[in-house]
């Protein structure tokens, strides 16, 4: 049975293969056979599983009832397979938050393997990076709170990081950043962004203050979600400008010791609540130019925190980590 969960107000509905096959949709049974056939299947499954149900969509919702689909698992012990089903029908990389509510389902259905970190593998075809993608999870108790630890791993930054295209470089506390043209004409105020790969491609752009960080509102509105389109999607939806194969945007605000204020418009869905790799760029950026130092950071979305764990080694940042939760909704 299809079943929707919330992290941080993140909402993806989990589905497994089999289910989809009794439903009438031609899934194959490996995920990296139905990565090369998503044309045939996604967007049906997006419909299926995530669209609403005549009549039910609330006034001045999103176009789907959630921010996309976990197709998986594939098999019955680990490691465990899944595909990431935006709900325009493409496959992302990596999402920190649809790997918490995959992990949770797991659990839920009895296949976590008790006392171990837990291998789960993203299938996917973007070309700039090898698929399947892996995250080590473990699960974790953070201040009474349950949950899971993602090993997001090393991070890697710049243009070359993401592809990116025709950038120039601007200064910023001693660390060459981007200015990212496109970005600076829909506001002056996003002038400066970091590049990073957490398993998938970020675009974090720094501000000084609370007024220029988007409201999901404003960047729903046409005038501002248009030109973020032609920005963070692939065509044909978008440009794919500066990054062809569209990027995640995030805009953050150093709001106190440790703690980041961000905004998030993700390539394939749009403005989210919250993401769990774009929080975990976010922390990376901040502390590349000096806003936080290692150890646990906070990153402040509209959906909820998310403490993110950054590890240096002599100067260097050599891993970050996630911590996320989430619950059942229907």
């Amino acid at each position: 049975m299809a079943r929707m969960y919330d992290a941080r107000g993140n909402i993806y509905v989990v589905v497994a293969p089999e289910e989809m096959r009794r439903d009438g949709i031609d899934l194959p049974d490996q995920a990296d056979q139905a990565v090369q056939t998503r044309e045939a299947w996604a967007l049906a499954a997006i419909e299926a599983y995530c669209g609403w149900a005549p009549g039910t969509q609330p006034s001045g919702s999103k176009d789907h009832r959630s921010d996309g689909l976990l197709v998986g698992p594939f098999q019955s012990s680990q490691p465990f397979d899944l595909l990431i089903v935006n709900t325009d029908g493409t496959l992302a990389e990596r999402s920190g938050n649809g790997l918490t509510i995959f992990s949770q389902a797991l659990s839920d259905q009895g296949l976590w393997p008790a006392g171990q970190a837990c291998l789960l593998r993203v299938h996917h075809d973007k070309a700039d990076v090898d698929s399947p993608g892996e995250t080590s999870v473990k699960a974790a108790q953070v201040e009474d709170v349950r949950g899971f630890w993602l090993d997001l791993g090393k991070p890697s930054f710049g243009p070359g990081a993401v592809s990116a295209q025709g950038v120039e470089s601007v200064a910023f506390n001693g660390r060459e950043l981007s200015h990212v043209q496109p970005l600076s004409s829909l506001n002056a105020a996003w002038s400066r962004s970091q590049f990073a790969r957490v398993g998938n491609p970020h675009c974090v752009t720094l501000v000084d203050a609370a007024a220029a960080l988007p409201s999901n509102e404003q960047m729903r509105q046409p005038e501002l979600s248009e030109g973020l389109t032609r920005i963070a999607y692939a065509m044909p939806t978008g440009a794919g400008v500066p990054c062809p194969a569209g990027v995640n945007l995030q805009w953050a605000m150093l709001e106190s010791e440790g703690r980041i204020v961000a905004r998030v418009f993700e390539r394939g869905e749009g403005p989210t609540a919250s993401s769990g790799t774009s929080a975990s760029a976010v922390a990376f950026a901040a502390w590349r130019v000096g806003w936080v130092a290692a150890g646990e950071v906070k990153v402040v979305m509209p959906g909820g925190t998310a403490p993110i764990l950054l590890e240096e080694e002599q100067g260097a940042l050599s891993r970050v980590s996630l911590f996320g939760t989430a619950r059942l909704i229907g």
